[in-house]
């Protein structure tokens, strides 16, 4: 019996390591990284025989994510960044754009008697959507300044967050029809005539709000509000988990949506502003005050929206490649300037309607006057 006494020791020994290693190896298999969109990655909390629950946070229905200290999540999340500089730039941004905007409603109310009924219906929907989107900062200015804490809810989380990102996406492909309709009007001057501009103005207008919707369901469709158990806060947005097929699957609709909502818009912005100063270049007339201030519109247009696109795709195009998220951070900075680009617009379409004169004469290219009443 004495024998037996050590080898039962040894066995257990060996039982014991073997568990051991066992638990290790399933716990660094659960940490293999993976793929979300647009946003940062965290890990959905689970309970189990080998976790206590953690510290209560305050009172929310949000599902818990885990976070690594050392992440960039946790970085962007307790940094002076998201919790002083990009709220106050969103506050900076309504103070200016929603008086403006509402005093350039009442300006083309104004502009509706006048003949170039198309472009003030662009100019309109131009001034809905920045309005929007500027409203839509108030709450992400509270959960920015509260510690990127949400507390309104996941219905609100959803909302605010779709409202925010469809604008954005519906002020480029606006400015873009706008940049296209003054393309026909100075280059096209005859097929421009011919067009029945109100009517194409308003089925324009509808397009580009059909494909607002489409871009703001699949965020109303998916869970935006998460609570961060060492952080103690509830972000919107800002961190999805890696577990949900869901987030992950939609990658590819949402690089889509950045190649249509922005990549478009900008090239046409890009052809139509290059092709509008060459044939005012080759006119008998001096166009270059409205030259230079067409240019500086779009000088504008290009450093508001150009950061934000390029760091979407770079961003999306890491996290396929490694699963990269540094760069989110950055991305949230870049939005602030469309933002800003939005209480920009009614200061630029002031200015373009005064140096343009509201009527436009441009000789083509047989010597032939042709008069054009267009707000450029």
């Amino acid at each position: 019996m004495a024998d037996l006494v050590p080898g039962l020791i040894i066995c257990l020994m060996a039982v014991q390591t073997i568990q051991h290693d066992g638990n290790r190896t399933g716990t660094t298999a659960n940490k293999q990284p993976g793929v979300i969109p647009k946003t940062f990655r965290g890990k959905i909390y689970k309970l189990n025989h080998t976790n206590q629950r953690p510290t209560p946070l305050h009172p929310s229905t949000a599902p818990r994510l885990i976070v690594n200290p050392d992440d960039a999540a946790t970085a962007y999340t307790t940094g002076v960044l998201s919790t002083w500089v990009i709220p106050s730039s969103y506050i900076l941004a309504m103070l200016v754009g929603i008086p403006s905007n509402a005093y350039i409603l009442t300006f083309l109310r104004v502009r509706l008697r006048a003949k170039s009924l198309s472009t003030v219906i662009l100019y309109l929907n131009l001034a809905l959507s920045d309005l929007v989107l500027l409203f839509s900062l108030v709450l992400r200015v509270h959960y920015h300044f509260n510690g990127n804490n949400w507390i309104f809810g996941e219905i609100s989380c959803r909302l605010i967050t779709a409202l925010f990102y469809g604008n954005v996406y519906c002020s480029a492909q606006t400015i873009a029809c706008i940049s296209l309709k003054r393309y026909l009007a100075v280059v096209r001057p005859f097929l421009y005539r011919r067009l029945a501009k109100t009517t194409l103005a308003v089925w324009t207008c509808m397009i580009v709000w059909f494909l607002f919707g489409a871009a703001i369901v699949p965020e109303l469709l998916v869970r935006q509000s998460y609570q961060l158990t060492q952080l103690g806060v509830t972000t919107c947005h800002d961190v999805l988990p890696l577990e949900e097929k869901s987030h992950s699957q939609l990658l590819p609709y949402r690089l889509m949506l950045v190649c249509l909502g922005f990549i478009v818009p900008f090239l046409i912005c890009i052809y139509a502003h290059i092709a509008v100063v060459y044939h005012l270049g080759q006119s008998g007339c001096d166009w270059r005050p409205f030259i230079r201030v067409s240019t500086l519109v779009f000088i504008i247009f290009a450093v508001c929206f150009l950061p934000s696109g390029i760091l979407h795709i770079v961003h999306y195009i890491r996290l396929l490649s490694g699963g990269d998220d540094r760069l989110y951070g950055y991305y949230r900075v870049a939005v602030c300037l469309c933002c800003f680009h939005s209480c920009l617009d009614p200061f630029l379409c002031m200015l373009i309607s005064k140096t343009a004169a509201s009527e436009l004469q441009f000789i083509s290219l047989r010597g032939m006057p042709q008069r054009l009443a267009v707000m450029m």
